[in-house]
């Protein structure tokens, strides 16, 4: 998983697996994850909520 997200350029990654280490099943669960991330703008709108309140709580 760290590799996978290096090789995208994120730096400082601190990340578990659970269940299988397989290396073709982490890459595949971390690919999804990466796809399925969701910008905060969206995040508000879905909370009806202000960008403020996605970042500070």
């Amino acid at each position: 998983m760290r590799a996978v997200l290096e090789a995208a350029g994120v730096k400082d990654v601190l990340a578990k697996s659970k269940g299988s280490s397989n290396p073709h099943n982490l890459v595949k669960a971390t690919l999804k994850a990466l796809l399925e991330l969701r910008d905060p703008r969206t995040v508000a709108m879905q909370r009806g909520i202000t960008m403020d309140k996605v970042f500070n709580g």
